[in-house]
């Protein structure tokens, strides 16, 4: 017989109650969702309603009408709340409404906003700058005829300093900052200049072409699958994953157009013949109309939804490493160059604007090093030469 099993978790700050059906079964998931308020929670996998009396009562007398057994037993147990992962001022900045802001303060959101679309920013640009701005008004909350340099740098030392948001979040929000003394006429770029950190000379992380096979044998899903594919094979940006359209894919002539990428510039990248019958496969079983990977309701893909079942699919391959969807174009860029592709190449498929960014991936490429021996090598080799008595030097003996 099937059970219905119920339990409770905290979620978007609230305690819910939680709804499986123990095994699966498609007319036990009708009568989940035909529960009134259900929501459906990607994080915990499971249907839920808000943990109250009510509810807890309904949910047991409904299922026991249409003949479940219920388990309730989890939901006697109080279960621990989550402390918070981020501190007070990013979670403040996370959750900001209109109802935070006054009137007058909304007005100098929506100024910012027509300013940066006035000098036709991507959108993905204004929305990034929009959100710095919101934490500065919101901790700022003085008339603009008041700002100043100190009140920027006082922003970014107990703000952004102060809670160790990474250089790179620092350097946009510099940039955002700037835009926004610009919009109220303070010729201070330079001043705010000096409170850009340096750029980090980070390496990034990459993959072996094993460890990229282990993954996509692991992804069981098609959809799942395909994507994470076409993002190593094509060394694809997430937003251009996620905005590929159907008709941007040429089979004849093994490319994808990408439309305005990064930069607002289009190119061309490779589409490798290995995935043609994964691609096949996936516009057959899925038979998307407008974008490749589509939504809910025909609209794109998410990128939280790629990342969490990249995630999901790295734990499965055992692979340690923190991998992200950009992990797979830097594994892309650095394979292409470790197998001989000139590097002008690589940085016409990556879409790269200069090719000191490119250049990043010869520090990690193997290709060379792995012709370089250490000093110890050639000192072991050296010692157990034909012409040395004792060939069986071990570095592990005579300790």
């Amino acid at each position: 017989m099937i059970t219905i099993v119920l339990d409770k978790f905290y979620h978007r700050g609230k305690d819910r109650i939680g709804i499986r059906s123990q095994p699966y079964h498609p007319a036990a998931k009708n009568h989940i969702k035909a529960i009134p308020q259900l929501s459906y929670s990607a994080t915990y996998k499971a249907y839920y309603v808000d943990y109250n009396s009510k509810n807890k009562h309904y949910l047991f007398t409904y299922f026991r009408s249409h003949n479940y057994l219920v388990d309730y037993q989890k939901l006697l147990v109080e279960p621990a709340k989550p402390k918070p992962k981020l501190l007070w001022i990013h979670n403040k900045y996370r959750n900001l409404t209109k109802n935070d802001f006054s009137e007058a303060e909304q007005d100098i959101l929506k100024s910012y906003v027509r300013f940066l679309r006035g000098k036709r920013f991507s959108e993905s640009t204004v929305k990034t700058y929009y959100g710095f701005v919101m934490m500065f008004v919101a901790y700022y909350k003085k008339s603009t005829e008041k700002l100043s340099t100190r009140a920027f740098e006082m922003f970014m030392e107990d703000v952004i300093a102060k809670y160790n948001y990474a250089i790179s979040t620092h350097r946009q929000c510099v940039s955002a900052l700037q835009h926004f003394a610009k919009l109220y006429g303070l010729e201070i770029e330079a001043e705010l200049n000096e409170l850009r950190p340096k750029k980090s000379k980070k390496l990034p992380t990459v993959l072996s072409q094993k460890e990229i096979l282990r993954i996509l044998q692991v992804t069981r899903n098609l959809k799942h699958r395909t994507a994470l594919a076409l993002l190593y094979s094509s060394g694809l940006r997430i937003g251009e994953l996620l905005s590929l359209k159907v008709n941007a894919i040429d089979i004849d002539r093994k490319q994808l157009f990408i439309n305005h990428a990064k930069g607002r510039k289009d190119r061309t990248v490779m589409l490798a013949e290995s995935i043609l019958p994964l691609l096949y496969n996936y516009v057959r079983s899925y038979q998307p109309t407008d974008f490749l990977f589509e939504g809910k309701n025909g609209s794109s893909y998410s990128a939280v939804t790629v990342r969490k079942f990249l995630r999901d699919s790295c734990v499965k391959a055992k692979i340690t490493k923190r991998v992200t969807p950009h992990t797979l174009r830097h594994s892309f860029a650095t394979h292409m160059l470790e197998d001989g592709v000139d590097l002008r190449y690589i940085q016409s498929l990556l879409g790269h604007a200069k090719p000191e960014t490119t250049m990043i991936y010869t520090h990690v490429s193997t290709r060379d090093h792995l012709k370089i021996s250490s000093p110890l090598d050639s000192a072991v080799n050296r010692f157990i030469h034909p012409d040395n008595e004792d060939k069986k030097v071990l570095l592990s003996g005579n300790i």
